[in-house]
């Protein structure tokens, strides 16, 4: 079995490592410890790269690398990242932007504490300088202080909700979402961007872009209430630093608390000088938890790069994923599996792929058909086919493409269908997702049944009689392979189909013996 071979060029957390060590068809090589000037060189024969902010992914790495296909950055920013340089290359780029969502969230409301209560400032006199002077400690009240949150994404929505819980007045401020995401949480919504201006405090959770930069200045300043308090734990240049240390000094703005500067580190800025900034060194993603969190999450994204079955997070996708509704780049990932999953448990040459979809996602029937398509050759083709080629490498196949759109039917109110008619036989999949990201196959050929699509999976169908259940069990465990989970359909014809999530590697001999018991109508192994 060809192996991938996935490269790490930064530290990360053990977890991630021992993820990648344990998958047969993955080669890990760990250059995390490897002086960067001697990185280089390791990188020819490498399928994947995982880097964090100590290696650039430059002209000089871009020039290294002779077969990589995808650079996940593990972590949120993707500022050392030449993603031009990549998209020229054929690199798909992905991050990992929701694992450290809980440390920000926490680490935005710690600055707003501080600034509220000058707790760095309390600290200092009483250790340092040995003072007991209460009355220079008169802080003010979270309760009924009106808050304006700017971006309600992972981050700003979370701590828009615990805001709530320190009885504050919320109010939210993001052009790309519907007022409906807000306002479903008992959050108040505005369009207008004054009312934000108006809030005793502001905090902003927005990405770094051309509309972001520079997004308070001297003019939002000016409109802001006397004594207002500023909360940045999410990019530097958000807030003009020229304006915002003008505001500070002359008490127009009473504390500010900065995770994050516009060049980094900031050792030198004079924002450290004066007595109302209270700052950390960009730590909002510095915790135990975060940083588990990331390593697996990086971790499964190279795997499922490295095999193809999906790019998560991709950053430089022909198709714009920031103009998209959020509700949507789950059933991108999805589809794309579907069409891995669809190729793999029905091995031919493809006749034709059809992608049909009900509900609001519907209306991006275009965009479905191109990532499911991609899914559906790369089990064959591999990385020779990406987002822009698939449609026309699938025509140079003579593989008919279909797309159809209906409104929302049965009991979800979105959910896709992928076809593929192969020499061999028809496979049908449909799946949805429910909440925000949990994704879902819910049927198979006509089976019934509630899939997660990652993983080993055993498609065993086989006439519905009584012991065939036990008789797999038996199998597996003789050959040491352990059960995660176990999914059973059933149709009207006395048949049914398992899908048996397993922990192991499946090798052809076990398919084999499973293939003999007497009421076996079919068996297939996928992997996502």
């Amino acid at each position: 079995m060809a192996k991938h071979k996935i490269v790490v060029c930064d530290h990360i957390h053990q977890k991630g490592l021992d993820l990648l060590a344990k998958e047969a068809d993955i080669e890990l090589l760990n250059a995390s410890s490897v002086p960067k000037s001697e990185l280089l060189p390791l990188l020819q024969d490498a399928d994947i790269a995982i880097t964090r902010s100590s290696t650039d992914v430059d002209s000089a790495f871009l020039e290294a690398t002779k077969k990589i296909r995808a650079v996940v950055r593990a972590g949120v920013g993707v500022d050392n990242v030449d993603i031009d340089g990549c998209s020229r290359k054929g690199i798909v780029v992905m991050n990992v932007p929701t694992a450290n969502t809980i440390a920000a969230v926490e680490l935005t409301l710690a600055h707003m504490l501080s600034a509220c209560r000058n707790f760095p400032g309390a600290n200092d006199q009483l250790k340092n300088a040995r003072l007991w002077k209460r009355e220079d400690w008169y802080g003010t009240e979270l309760k009924d202080k009106k808050l304006g949150v700017i971006g309600f994404g992972n981050i700003g929505s979370r701590v828009a909700l615990r805001a709530k819980a320190f009885e504050m007045n919320v109010i939210a401020y993001d052009p790309y979402i519907k007022p409906s995401k807000a306002t479903d949480l008992g959050i108040a919504y505005t369009s207008n961007f004054d009312d934000i201006l108006a809030c005793d405090m502001i905090t902003i959770h927005t990405p770094k872009n051309k509309e972001t930069i520079n997004l308070i200045g001297k003019e939002e300043i000016a409109k802001m209430k006397d004594g207002v308090i500023l909360i940045n734990c999410a990019r530097g240049n958000l807030y003009n630093e020229e304006a915002l240390y003008e505001g500070l000094q002359s008490g127009k703005i009473r504390w500010a608390g900065l995770d994050v500067f516009n060049k980094e580190p900031a050792t030198n800025n004079p924002l450290l000088d004066l007595p109302n900034v209270y700052v950390t060194p960009h730590i909002g993603a510095n915790t135990l938890e975060s940083q588990e969190k990331i390593a697996i999450q990086a971790a499964e994204a190279a795997i499922e790069a490295a095999r193809g079955s999906n790019y998560p997070n991709a950053l430089n996708l022909p198709i714009k994923e920031s103009e998209l509704p959020l509700f949507v780049k789950p059933y991108l990932e999805l589809v794309q599996k579907m069409g891995f999953f669809a190729t793999q448990a029905n091995k031919a040459p493809i006749h034709s792929f059809k992608i049909i979809a009900e509900g609001e996602i519907s209306q991006y029937i275009d965009s479905l058909s191109t990532f499911g398509l991609v899914g559906a050759l790369n089990a064959s083709l591999g990385d020779k086919v990406n987002y822009v080629n698939a449609p026309y490498v699938a025509t140079e196949r003579g593989i008919e493409l279909k797309s159809e759109s209906k409104s929302a039917q049965g009991g979800y109110k979105n959910k896709i269908t992928v076809k593929l008619t192969t020499e061999k036989d028809i496979m049908t999949l449909s799946g949805t997702v429910f909440d925000e990201n949990v994704q879902r196959i819910v049927e198979i050929n006509g089976f019934g049944l509630d899939i997660e699509p990652k993983g080993r999976m055993i498609l065993f169908k086989n006439t519905d009689v009584p012991g065939v259940i036990g008789m797999i069990g038996t199998t597996l465990a003789k050959h040491q392979i352990n059960i995660a989970d176990f999914r059973l359909g059933r149709n009207n014809h006395n048949q049914a189909l398992a899908v048996i999530i397993v922990d192991d590697d499946v090798k052809k001999e076990v398919i084999e013996e499973l293939r003999a018991i007497k009421a076996c109508l079919g068996i297939e192994n996928v992997v996502l």
